[in-house]
Formats: structure tokens, C-alpha cells, sequence
């Protein structure tokens, strides 16, 4: 065994230091040794081509290639394949990119962060911006600058302002995030499980209970996360059920944490159960580890006594590919022990190349539209106003006396703050290199203002130094503006916060600003929320807008809501808690609903008054609103389940109705409109949610005075279910009230009846009840 293990471990290492850092090619099925195999036979289905190309390694070769930096198979006409590029909000720096020093390919296009474009509550804008961003991944992989598989999208809830990613994510709430990603897995990969071809593979991460970096010495690498299966069901599950079985996603990335014990990419619960037969995960799909998750099941986990049976565990519990080494150190001793089986390599390997055929990988370029593509696709001028008017939908008004939109006698403005002069941090994490990044300075003064710029202070700083400076462009201005709030030195991959109060001494500098008395407004960066009370309660601090990382135009998109060139009409996608939150409750606790220990996470759950509440968003309009059809009276339980198994595979996902809204603008400034319906009642298992959403839409450009539009709200009965102890979802009868907008501006009630029905059956772990009955 042990020479074995040796010839093994020796022939791997030697495949896995021949790979290229860089570059890209593709097979040659025209000439050998490749031509002849069926893997380039353009008839046969992804998984039989991928087979055939399969059955033709050995075992060194086998394990070689379950790294993301794979050799390939030389002998065979495999050039060697880095399956780890990013592209969270345009294509990113990463291993698989290579962005060029100048010229071609030296730049992409750089979205805003999530965090923001969540705001937005705008699908098909998230369809649009995600087609830019494949179509620009493409362009680089055809000239050998990324691979074809992309690590994105993040959605793993942000339920806990202090966590440092969650500027990734598109916000707090279950049903947005489902909603969001069924758009972007569309964009990303060309439609819904594309016929030929994929434009490229997304991967949606991180499954599953991942949201925390570093906290109180609780570290992601070895974080047992405790959920009960009812919030699994509920809040941490529906963003991936979306992804996978919905919008038929490409790849999933398991998480570092542990899940009820075991480590996720150790966890056959969530890669067999709940991925492959709950929700359909195909054949010619593959998981991904999180990089170096497979080698920390056996430190820091500890899950296991050895790191041969950590990589067994990790390769048969489902993790096709280690993002990481430790399958090449590791995978020749497991196999070499019986830990891990030939059957097991060999389906890994099949998933991964079935995906590689869906991506015409194989097949020839002229053919293929795709591989078409080339420098002129990226940054188009259609991609930078997509850019802008994505930062535009998602910037947020959270406060606003009328100083807002700056009337047009103000010619002098004193810009001052961290964010006053930003360019790369505007971009967040997970960037590429932009094509240009516009500052709010930079916008100011393009937009015609005289600007003074004063830095003040930093985001951390407690140097007073730059306050009288800041205080003297205040009191010369016909108006100020502070730009501040986080930035990635407070809030990153693998750096939580420990408050939820503005760092540094900014708000000591924003105080002595107001004191001067000329127009204030207070713009706040970052995708955390901070607590707001001191400005929200401060008549001196006249508006308050939230800005998030608004990417490569988010300069010219703050400065043209101010100026009042265009309106805002953004939603925060999440709650923002008092600052006594973070002593409420610890951010190990995972559970969502409110106990002795933990005030109620997200809007749906916090028994106590926000800040600002979710989905709050003025604008410098008025709108009215009326049901076109009020939703009321009674409809029975039975009745609906059997006609939504006629009209959906899913009873989850089959309709119970669509709610149209009447949306009058009723002032003087044309403006979108977020229409978001709440439900809410006294149904189902105490204790009951203060209210969820179950639809939104996004209406553009209403006119003013009187202006009409019709909001169209399509409601799924699992929107209306709830789940049982056990995660199974269920419709009650009872009493149900619909309502429009954060506050409710109109509602309307009705009732469920006959007797509640189990609509959905959660996966149980082995030797756990099925149901609550």
C-alpha cells in the first residue's frame, strides 16, 4: 500500500507542476490523439461525450485533475484548465483572469457591488447587467484571458449587519434573493439550461450557512454553524433552491462551516440529499469546495484523524473539485487505503467535462457564436450605461427635508470625506481592473459646481487634524456634502465588525459641519448599514443617502440624484439596527427567530423598531396607489394545490395569483417606482413573522403629474407557506392580509380555508422525522 500510495502521490505532484499560471487553450478535436473520440462527436449528449474522453485516464490521472488547477491529460489532448475566475459584479482578479498590463483586455467593466444592484428590486436589470458581464467573460476567455467557469453569484443571506461579505450578497430577505438569482443565473449562463450552449458556468456560493468571517475568535474555516431545519427551509435554503433547481445553475461552491456538525464539504446531506435529489443537481454539474475547505475539515474542523480521510469524505459526500491541493497531496493515499473509489473519481471527473461539453469546449469556434466574441464586446457604450443606471436604480434616499434635489442656485459646493475622492473603493471586493472610475469629485465638477474638496478625516481616523479645513469649506459653500461611512478596512472577506456604529471620528466631524448651517447632506458608503439615529433625528442634517459601492459611474449616478438630474428610487435591501444590537444577540447564533438570546433577525423576525426599516426608500415625488382588483374573500387550501399541480412541477412554485397595482405619480418629478406586497397574519406555527415579502417589481419613468402605471405582482403559493419544525413547507388556513410598500400605504385581506396542506417535503437527516404530523 504504501508504494502505492508513493507512485501514486509522485505521478500527481509531477502533473499538478506542469500546469501554466497562465493562458488558455482549447482541445483539438481535429487532429490526434484527441480526433476520434467520441468526446468530439457533436450528436451525442454531454454526459456520453464526456465519458468517453473519461474512460480513458488512469487513476494518477484521475486524481490529477480534482483541483481547480488541472493539468489535463497531455496524452490524450487535454491542455490543462484553472476553473477558478470571478466575476461577482463584472469580470474580477483571479487566478483563471489575466487582465493585460495596457491596451486589449486590460479592463472590464465594473459593476456596483450587489449589496446595491439588490437595491435596485429590478430583475430584469440583474438579467442585463449579468449578460454584459458573461458576454465580456467570454470575450477573454476566447482570447485566452479567463477559463469559462465563474465563481459567482454570493448568496448566502445578510442577515447580520456586523458580517464583512455582505457587500456581496443582494440583501437580507430569502424571496429577493431567490428572485434575484433565477435573473442572474439567466444572464450569466444564456437563458434557462441553454440549448447548445452555455455562455458561461456560474457557480452559486457559499452552501450553505455561511455568514461570518472572524468573530470573538469564531473563524470561518471551523464554525459549526446550529440551524434548525425550519430555518434551514425558510431563510437559509430558498436563494440555492432557486439557483439550482430553478435557473438550473452550472456549479455550487460548498462553504467552510460546518452545518449541524459536519463540515459542509464533508456533508453528503447537503451535496447528495438536498443538491442532487432534492433539488436536481445534474449529472453534468459539479461542486466546487471553497478554496482549501476540503483540507480544513481535518484542521481546524478536526472532523477527521487523518487528511486522507478528510479528502475521502470531502470526494464522497459529492466535492467534485478542491480549490485547493489537498486532493492531489491526499486522494493517492485515500485511494490507495479504499477510502475513496475509483467509481467516485471517474464521476467527478464526468461532471466536470459534461460541463466543459455544454460549454462547446470541445467543439469548433465557427460554430459557435460564443467564441465569436473579442475586445470590442467589452466595455461597450451599452455596458457603461448599464453600469451607471445600475447604480443609479440601487442608491438609496433614507432622509430628505426638500433640500434634495440642490436647488439650482447652488453653484459652490464643499465636498468633504473619505468617499469625497474614491475611485477604487467605489468598486468593493471581488473587482476587476475598470475602465475608468468616476469619483463623486470627479462628478461635481463635470456636472458644473465649484467644488472645494477637503478629505476632513479618515473612515477609522480619530486625528482631528483636517476638521478645521472641512469646517472653513462648510461655512464658504452654498452647500456640503459629507461622503463616509465604511469601506473595505472595516468590512471584507475575513473581517467582521464588532459595532454597527460609524467608525472613526466621522460623525464628530459630520457635528461640526452641521453646525454651520448651509444645506447638509450626509451620503453614506459601504455595504453594512450603520446606526443612522444622530442624523436620522438631526434637524441639521438635512438628507441622508445611501450609496453602497456604486462601481465604475457611481460618482456621476450620486452626484445626478443630487443634482437632481434623475430621481431616486432605491430600497435598502437591508434592516438597519440600533446600535445595542450587536450586545442583543451573538453572530454564532443562527436561528432567526426572536428568544431569550436574540432580539429577531431581518424585518421579518426583530421585535423591536429599527432605524430605518427594510426596503425604506424615499423619493422627490409622490406617488398614490389602488388595487386594480382588490385581493379579498376566500379561497380553499384544496383547491389551489390541485390546480398548481396541474400548472407547475413544483407545488412551491405554482401560482396562487397575480395582484395588479394602480401606481399614480402625483407630483411634479418623473421617477421609478419599487412596488413590494408584504403578507402577513396569524397562520401557521406561532411565532408568526411581522410580515414577508412574497413579489415586487420595478416601474420605470412615471410621469409627472398624474402619471400611470400598472404594477403587475404574481404570488407562488410557497411565497404565501410557511415551514413546520421540520422544514416542510405548508399552507395554512387563516386570515391574510396583503400589504404595498414599507410603510404600508395600501392593504387588503383574505382568507385561506379548508385544511392546511403540506406542499413540500424538506430532506431530513438520516434517522430524522418527516413531518410535524
Amino acid at each position: 500500500m504504501g508504494a502505492m500510495w508513493a507512485s501514486l502521490l509522485a505521478t500527481v505532484l509531477l502533473a499538478i507542476d506542469h500546469v501554466s499560471a497562465q493562458g488558455y487553450s482549447f482541445p483539438d478535436c481535429n487532429s490526434a490523439p484527441l480526433k476520434g473520440n467520441a468526446v468530439c462527436d457533436l450528436t451525442l449528449d454531454p454526459i456520453t461525450r464526456a465519458r468517453a474522453i473519461i474512460d480513458e485516464f488512469t487513476v494518477p490521472e484521475l486524481i490529477n485533475n480534482t483541483v481547480n488547477t488541472s493539468p489535463g491529460v497531455p496524452r490524450l489532448g487535454l491542455p490543462p484548465y484553472q476553473w477558478w475566475s470571478e466575476a461577482l459584479h463584472g469580470v474580477a482578479i483571479s487566478p483563471g483572469v489575466n487582465f493585460s498590463a495596457s491596451g486589449e483586455f486590460s479592463y472590464a467593466t465594473s459593476f456596483p457591488q450587489p449589496i446595491i444592484m439588490g437595491a435596485a428590486f429590478d430583475d430584469p436589470l440583474i438579467v442585463a447587467v449579468a449578460t454584459v458581464v458573461s458576454t465580456e467573460a467570454r470575450a477573454f476567455n476566447n482570447y485566452g484571458r479567463a477559463g469559462l467557469d465563474f465563481w459567482t453569484p454570493n448568496i448566502n443571506p445578510f442577515k447580520d449587519p456586523r458580517w464583512g461579505r455582505g457587500q456581496e450578497t443582494p440583501g437580507e430577505d430569502p424571496y429577493h434573493l431567490a428572485q434575484y438569482v433565477y435573473s442572474l443565473i439567466q444572464g450569466l449562463q444564456g437563458g434557462l439550461d441553454p440549448e447548445p450552449y452555455f455562455r458561461i458556468a456560474a457557480t452559486c456560493k457559499h452552501f450553505a450557512g455561511y455568514d461570518l468571517e472572524d468573530w470573538n475568535g469564531n473563524v470561518r474555516y471551523g464554525f459549526n454553524a446550529i440551524i434548525p431545519e425550519q430555518d434551514l427551509s425558510e431563510y437559509y435554503f430558498p436563494s440555492f433552491q432557486s439557483c439550482v433547481r430553478d435557473a438550473k445553475v452550472s456549479s455550487v461552491m460548498c462553504s467552510y462551516n460546518a452545518v449541524n456538525g459536519i463540515p459542509s464539504c464533508a456533508n453528503s446531506y447537503l451535496l447528495q440529499n438536498v443538491l442532487r435529489e432534492f433539488w436536481g443537481l445534474a449529472e453534468d454539474r459539479w461542486v466546487t469546495s471553497d478554496c482549501d475547505a476540503v483540507d480544513n475539515i481535518y484542521t481546524p474542523h478536526n472532523y477527521t484523524a487523518t487528511l486522507a480521510e478528510a479528502v475521502a469524505d470531502a470526494m464522497n459526500a459529492g466535492t467534485d473539485i478542491d480549490c485547493g491541493t489537498v486532493y492531489a497531496e491526499a486522494l493517492p493515499d485515500a485511494y490507495a487505503q479504499g477510502l475513496v473509489s475509483e467509481t467516485q473519481l471517474y464521476n467527478a471527473l464526468v461532471r466536470q467535462y459534461a460541463s466543459l461539453v455544454r460549454l462547446g469546449y470541445f467543439d469548433p469556434a465557427q460554430i459557435q457564436p460564443y467564441r465569436q466574441l473579442g475586445w470590442s464586446a467589452v466595455n461597450t457604450p451599452q455596458a457603461q450605461t448599464l453600469a451607471y443606471q445600475a447604480a443609479v436604480e440601487g442608491i438609496v434616499l433614507l432622509k430628505n427635508d426638500g433640500t434634495l434635489p440642490l436647488n439650482s442656485s447652488i453653484k459652490n459646493i464643499a465636498l468633504i470625506g473619505p468617499w469625497a475622492n474614491a475611485t477604487t473603493s467605489m468598486q468593493g471586493n471581488y473587482e476587476g481592473v475598470a475602465p475608468y472610475l468616476i469619483s463623486p469629485l470627479m462628478a461635481a465638477q463635470a456636472a458644473g459646481y465649484n467644488v472645494t474638496y477637503v478629505f476632513g478625516t479618515n473612515i477609522t481616523s480619530n486625528d482631528t487634524s483636517g476638521f478645521a479645513a472641512a469646517v472653513a469649506a462648510a461655512q464658504a459653500a452654498d452647500a456640503v456634502i459629507y461622503a463616509g461611512g465604511l469601506d473595505e478596512t472595516v468590512e471584507r472577506e475575513e473581517l467582521d465588525r464588532y459595532n454597527i456604529t460609524w467608525p472613526g471620528n466621522q460623525l464628530d466631524l459630520v457635528a461640526e459641519l452641521q453646525q454651520v448651517g448651509n444645506p447638509f447632506v450626509v451620503v453614506q458608503f459601504g455595504g453594512g448599514q450603520v446606526d443612522d439615529s444622530v442624523l436620522k433625528n438631526n434637524a441639521s442634517v438635512n438628507s441622508l443617502v445611501w450609496a453602497g459601492y456604486p462601481g465604475q459611474s457611481g460618482g456621476t449616478a450620486l452626484v445626478d440624484i443630487l443634482s437632481g438630474k434623475v430621481a431616486p428610487a432605491g430600497r435598502l435591501p437591508t434592516t438597519q439596527y440600533p446600535a445595542d444590537y450587536v450586545n442583543q444577540v451573538a453572530m454564532t447564533d443562527m436561528t432567526l427567530r426572536p428568544s431569550a438570546t436574540n432580539p429577531g433577525r431581518t424585518y421579518k423576525w426583530y421585535n423591536s423598531t429599527p432605524v430605518y426599516e427594510f426596503a425604506t426608500g424615499l423619493h422627490y415625488t409622490t406617488f398614490e396607489l389602488s388595487w386594480l382588483v382588490e385581493p379579498s374573500g376566500t379561497y380553499n387550501i384544496q383547491t389551489l394545490v390541485q390546480q398548481g399541480g396541474l400548472l407547475s412541477p413544483y407545488l412551491d412554485s405554482a401560482p396562487f395569483g397575480t395582484f395588479n397595482v394602480l401606481v399614480r405619480n402625483t407630483g411634479a418629478v418623473v421617477s421609478d417606482y419599487v412596488t413590494l406586497l408584504f403578507v402577513n397574519g396569524t397562520y401557521g406555527p406561532a411565532p408568526y413573522p411581522n410580515k414577508q415579502l412574497v413579489s415586487y417589481t420595478r416601474l420605470h419613468s412615471l410621469p409627472a403629474s398624474y402619471g400611470l402605471l400598472v404594477a403587475s405582482l404574481p404570488v407562488t403559493l410557497g411565497a404565501l407557506a410557511r415551514a413546520d419544525n421540520y422544514g416542510n413547507m405548508w399552507l395554512y388556513p387563516g386570515n391574510y392580509t396583503f400589504t404595498i410598500d414599507t410603510p404600508g400605504l395600501i392593504s387588503s385581506s383574505f382568507e385561506l380555508t379548508g385544511t392546511a396542506t403540506q406542499i413540500t417535503t424538506f430532506p431530513q437527516e438520516s434517522g430524522a422525522p418527516t413531518s410535524a404530523g
